[in-house]
């Protein structure tokens, strides 16, 4: 019988879990909400629970057909020891999440920053497949940044780094959780795309947005593009200026880095072709690397929202 893995995305609104062959096909998957705030204990049943309701629902033994299973985590993840160090929008610190799930599961736990499994995946089975050197970014609650760099994980010596979404791109500009201000998550992450919308809506009552939307609680980041694409002037000046600011942080990266290819991923990943061809004019005025003979290649991560699933299952593959 085919080893199969679990992977888990711990996701500030959902955790998604999935049962993944050793060539990244998701074979089934289940999310529930995260509710935040909440107890690491609590945190660490319901994704247990998850878990098991998925391989029960499914036909699969947790116990038996599951060879690990890997969680990805958003913050400053110790991925040997198993600790997050620091998750500044769940509230937790020095989170020993290995050694608490280990209790509860009785096959091998691992753990990753969330953006890191992302980039496994798609250097793995994805669009960065064979890359040496690549990024990912994953534009969702937060901003997570996951580097691969000669061939390996890059994680820096505190496994703080890469925590792209808190270089500042608007000198005090908008509060962040982690205790600066005008950080690349706070004007380029889904929710910050999602606030936005509100508030333009609020001040503009004859906005598309509201006929999209008629319940203003219920926006999320796909509201401003789908009026945009209607033509609505007030989701139009709202889509651009987050398209602006997201060019800003992604062209600053490229600088830094120069990667083969950067991956978008996350929730605003699913506009696809349409978000790249909005991102492109000011990538290409601001690349640093602009008249080279190779430059980066921007494109949508082949996962999308499924590259946490993915990649965490693949801390097993790796680990196998």
């Amino acid at each position: 019988m085919q080893k199969l893995y679990l992977g888990v995305d711990l996701g500030g609104t959902n955790i998604a879990a999935g049962i993944v062959d050793a060539e990244g096909n998701i074979l089934c998957k289940k999310s529930v909400k995260t509710n935040l705030p909440k107890p690491e204990t609590y945190l660490e049943k319901d994704i247990f629970d998850l878990c098991y309701s998925l391989c029960e629902e499914n036909g699969y033994d947790l116990n038996k057909d599951i060879a690990s299973v890997g969680i990805g985590t958003p913050g400053s993840v110790d991925g040997k020891r198993g600790i997050v160090w620091s998750n500044v929008n769940f509230g937790y610190t020095n989170w020993t999440v290995k050694e608490n799930l280990s209790k509860l599961f009785t096959v091998p736990v691992y753990i990753e920053n969330d953006a890191n499994t992302a980039i496994v995946a798609e250097v793995m089975a994805g669009n960065a497949k064979g890359c040496k050197n690549a990024l990912v970014v994953t534009l969702g609650t937060g901003v997570g940044g996951g580097a691969f760099i000669g061939g390996e994980i890059y994680a820096g010596h505190n496994y703080a780094g890469l925590e792209v979404g808190h270089i500042v791109i608007e000198m005090d500009g908008r509060q962040c959780n982690c205790g600066r201000k005008g950080c690349f998550e706070r004007y380029a992450a889904a929710s910050a795309l999602t606030r936005d919308a509100k508030v333009a809506m609020e001040a503009n009552p004859n906005s598309k947005m509201w006929e999209i939307c008629p319940d203003i609680e219920k926006v999320n980041a796909k509201t401003a593009f789908d009026a945009y694409k209607a033509g609505d002037a007030a989701a139009t000046i709202v889509v651009n200026n987050y398209i602006r600011y997201l060019a800003t942080g992604l062209v600053n990266l490229i600088n830094i880095f120069q990667p083969e290819v950067l991956c978008l991923g996350g929730g605003v990943s699913n506009e696809k072709e349409f978000l790249l061809d909005l991102l492109k004019p000011y990538v290409d005025a601001e690349d640093y690397a602009r008249n080279a003979a190779e430059r980066t290649k921007i494109v949508i991560a082949k996962f999308r929202n499924d590259a946490g699933i993915i990649g965490a299952a693949m801390l097993g593959v790796n680990n196998a």
